[in-house]
């Protein structure tokens, strides 16, 4: 079944890798039944181990190609490579199982750990240690888990102070953020009345210099006309006789010395 589904290209070449590692495990169990020694056995569960741990992390990575692409595959498609990726979290269970079956039969009390659910879903396990499983009892494994669990509330309510922290933060942020931006805004507002203002008052300053331009002008001219009629006055009463100069209009002439005409009776 698994060969018909539609898959990536990537998807298929970790499909294709996590199908070798299983014939792989299939047939190291196999030659594992027929070896004696129990030394070569230990090394043969050895070899089989990390590849387990080599398949544990395609599975991981076939689980989140598989939610890159789940968007882009129809709900059918979707739904046959989710039940394929469970059927290989199942196999690669029940070779972790096996191999735990045969460290027990040989006698070898250490166990390493292997949580394939954990591991699938994306999340890394909190640590991996070797442990005596044998000699645990039932209130210790209680125990383990209650703690693993209080570590794990921890974790959480930490994760949930550290989101509360940062949406103050963002929210203060965005506070401060407005302020300044009306801030900048009545900034702007100001430079536009004041830009108005200069411009106004450059107007004004023309206009003033226009006016003063010709007031200047006018006092000029009018200075001149003075000073020529002075002139002209001071020429008449140098030299009234002279014919060139003309007079000046409304100005009556210098007066002409007259002669007194004395008539004397004569008795």
């Amino acid at each position: 079944m698994a060969s018909n589904l539609p898959m990536s290209p990537k998807l298929e070449q970790i499909h294709g890798e996590i199908r070798d590692l299983f014939r792989a495990l299939a047939n190291g169990f196999q030659r594992l039944d027929k070896i004696k020694d129990s030394t070569r056995q230990s090394k043969q569960l050895e070899e089989l181990t990390e590849k387990m741990r080599d398949c544990k992390g395609l599975v991981k990575e076939f689980d989140r190609e598989l939610k890159v692409e789940e968007p882009r595959n129809s709900p059918e498609v979707n739904k046959q490579l989710n039940d394929e990726k469970q059927s290989m979290i199942k196999e690669l269970n029940s070779y972790v199982a096996l191999r735990k079956t045969y460290m027990s039969t040989l006698g070898n009390k250490k166990v390493e750990l292997f949580d394939m659910g954990a591991g699938v879903s994306g999340e890394p396990t909190a640590e991996e240690n070797v442990q005596v499983a044998s000699s645990m009892s039932n209130q210790e494994l209680i125990d383990a888990g209650t703690k693993r669990m209080d570590e794990t509330d921890q974790a959480i309510e930490r994760s949930k102070q550290v989101v509360e922290q940062t949406l103050e933060v963002g929210t203060q942020t965005a506070a401060n953020l407005k302020g300044q931006t009306d801030q900048m805004g009545r900034v702007v507002n100001h430079l536009d009345t004041i830009q108005f203002s200069i411009k106004k008052a450059s107007q004004l300053v023309k206009e003033i210099g226009r006016q003063v331009a010709t007031d200047k002008c006018i006092m000029a001219f009018l200075f001149l006309i003075v000073c020529g009629v002075i002139a002209i006055i001071v020429v008449k009463i140098v030299h009234p006789n002279n014919k060139d100069i003309r007079d000046i209009p409304g100005l009556a002439p210098p007066a002409q010395s007259r002669k007194l005409l004395y008539l004397r009776n004569q008795d």
